[in-house]
């Protein structure tokens, strides 16, 4: 197909063969087998060239889409032609940020981000099977440890925050400490036992004596948003870089947490053969750009730590 539209193109088939790097003959051989095929003459040969019959004029711009279609198909998985595929657990939350930071940077990498993973055990089996390219996930609990082949490096810490609505006791305050945390409710439904986020919040609750509730089903964000805004005991930890809107009336205030900050620390996590180049650049971004905190002032679990 690619030789007819190279042919028709060149209008001789000698151009052709030097346009493909192969023979005239074997221009001629191709051009006689697509014929054979159809059932019909797609060239008069004259001595000035090959001139298109009326079947090859009809059949050239479909010849033209099925090369485009072939191209395209080719490109998709071609390391470095297709889009890079990361997960980034929420379009909300930190990963998402630092990726749209890594598109403004190299907007003419092609990206493609998905949320289809729900944990770091099936983050790394996505991985494993090629069905993505990286993830961001915390990485070193029983429950994400990396398996052989898999790589990994810090890429973002994210400082939590106390979310609370305007009646909460809290609300007023510029800042508070874990220990001002002690015996107030911080409710955070929809966490997935037993997954690496299920194990730092239940660290955290253990190191500082907090009660972290996870009662109750997730009906997602704006759920959680509603409760809060009228609540006067229930309070929230979002990341720093977790980007939320309400509106205006629910008054909602984000308290930075001191003295220590609670800070997930997530990390890029990929395949140590795979060959995309646009993984190498993202790599070399989160070396030079990651977001971090003084380490004397914060908690991290203990499997957490990791050098940067």
């Amino acid at each position: 197909m690619h030789t007819f539209v190279v042919a028709a193109d060149a209008g001789q088939f000698q151009k052709a063969a030097a346009v493909l790097s192969i023979t005239q003959q074997a221009v001629s051989k191709r051009i006689s087998m697509l014929e054979k095929e159809l059932d019909v003459r797609l060239f008069t040969r004259t001595a000035r060239g090959a001139q298109l019959t009326i079947d090859g004029q009809a059949f050239l711009p479909h010849a033209r889409e099925l090369v485009r279609v072939q191209r395209r198909a080719a490109d998709s998985v071609r390391p470095g032609r297709r889009a890079l595929r990361i997960d980034v657990m929420s379009y909300r939350t930190a990963p998402a940020a630092v990726v749209r930071g890594f598109h403004q940077a190299y907007p003419e990498i092609e990206l493609d981000l998905v949320t289809i993973v729900d944990s770091a055990p099936a983050a790394i089996a996505a991985i494993e099977a090629g069905t993505i390219d990286a993830s961001f996930r915390a990485v070193g609990s029983p429950v994400s440890r990396l398996p052989p082949g898999i790589a990994a490096m810090p890429a973002v810490d994210d400082a939590h925050q106390l979310l609370v609505g305007p009646a909460h006791p809290l609300a007023s305050a510029r800042s508070v400490t874990l220990v001002e945390l002690v015996g107030q409710r911080i409710w955070m439904p929809g966490m997935l036992p037993g997954s690496e986020w299920d194990l730092y919040y239940y660290d955290l609750a253990d190191a500082f004596g907090l009660t972290i509730e996870r009662v109750g089903p997730h009906f997602g964000t704006e759920h959680v948003l509603d409760v809060l805004a009228e609540s006067e005991t229930l309070g929230n930890l979002a990341g720093e870089h977790t980007k939320y809107l309400w509106p205006d009336r629910y008054d909602l205030r984000r308290i930075p947490i001191q003295d220590p900050t609670p800070v997930y620390p997530m990390s890029l996590i990929w395949r140590h053969d795979n060959p995309h180049p646009a993984l190498a650049r993202l790599r070399d971004h989160l070396a030079t750009r990651r977001t971090g905190v003084s380490d004397s002032d914060v908690w991290i679990p203990s499997w957490g730590r990791r050098k940067a």
